[in-house]
């Protein structure tokens, strides 16, 4: 199973750099990059509820499943 998350493209269409996003969202931006870069193990309900509301997006524009041989 691979979660795979598009915060990147939601960023880049939106113009948004990693320190302004993070900042606005409360956290660090090498959290930030940790989730860009799919090192992330876990992302809490408040983070992502923030990271919505901060893009107007829903999770599934950040979130989404690719099966195990589909993984980049």
């Amino acid at each position: 199973m691979a979660i795979i998350i598009d915060l990147d493209v939601q960023l880049a269409e939106r113009n948004l750099s990693v320190g302004e996003f993070a900042a606005a969202v409360g956290i660090t931006p090498a959290n930030i990059a940790v989730l860009k870069n799919g090192r992330a193990k876990a992302v809490r309900f408040t983070t992502l509820d923030a990271i919505c509301r901060t893009l107007g997006c829903q999770p599934g524009d950040v979130l989404r499943w690719v099966p195990d041989d589909e993984t980049p």
